[in-house]
């Protein structure tokens, strides 16, 4: 009796493994590629909001050109002022509208910026300056909206340093956690103290 040759087995599953290297190799692509985008989209919000601390910046500026007798009530601007008087219904004096200006100010900070905060100080040998100090928090939320942990908070947030020195001498630096843009303002007198006949201020124009 003739034996028969045992036929040579096939091997099968080789397309299955190769279709599912090919789907794992594609996922780890569309994966980069998506973070790619959100690391993009992270360093984008990072320039609007710097871009944003700078125009309220710009604008304490301009309230300080608007007052005639800004440079005589600057410690008016250093203050985050619980009320202020309503200079926008009424007239005020130089010194009110300093109060209402920065009463103002600071909340146009906090509604403009993610935890903004400010600080307005006299620089150390610049009686005639403001040193501003514009805060605010860079990635307080992770993609899934929790909060981030402090690794992620360590990773993202900006490196740079931002410190200023104060009238005593005392730095100001950015509070912990935020990210911030320092700036100097030089205010210009528009109007000067006039004591002749009344006290008053005298303006050229």
């Amino acid at each position: 009796m003739r034996r028969l040759k045992p036929r040579a087995r096939r091997q099968r599953g080789i397309a299955l493994i190769e279709s599912l290297i090919a789907m794992l190799v594609m996922a780890l692509g569309i994966l980069g590629i998506v973070g790619v985008q959100m690391r993009a989209l992270t360093d984008t919000q990072a320039g609007v909001r710097r871009a944003q601390a700078i125009r309220l910046i710009e604008d304490l500026g301009e309230r300080l050109q608007s007052n005639p007798d800004a440079l005589n009530n600057l410690t008016a601007y250093t203050t985050s002022p619980a009320t202020a008087p309503d200079c926008a219904a009424a007239a005020c004096t130089p010194a009110q509208i300093a109060t209402f200006d920065a009463w103002q100010w600071h909340r146009n900070v906090a509604a403009a910026l993610p935890a903004g905060t400010a600080t307005v100080f006299i620089p150390q040998g610049g009686a005639r300056q403001l040193g501003v100090m514009v805060g605010w928090s860079e990635n307080r939320f992770n993609a899934r909206g929790t909060v981030a942990t402090e690794a992620q908070t360590t990773a993202l947030n900006a490196p740079l340093t931002v410190v200023g020195t104060n009238a005593a001498g005392a730095g100001v630096e950015c509070q912990a956690g935020q990210s911030c843009h320092l700036q100097y303002l030089q205010p210009t007198q528009r109007c000067a103290p006039w004591a002749v006949g009344g006290v008053g201020l005298y303006c050229a124009n």
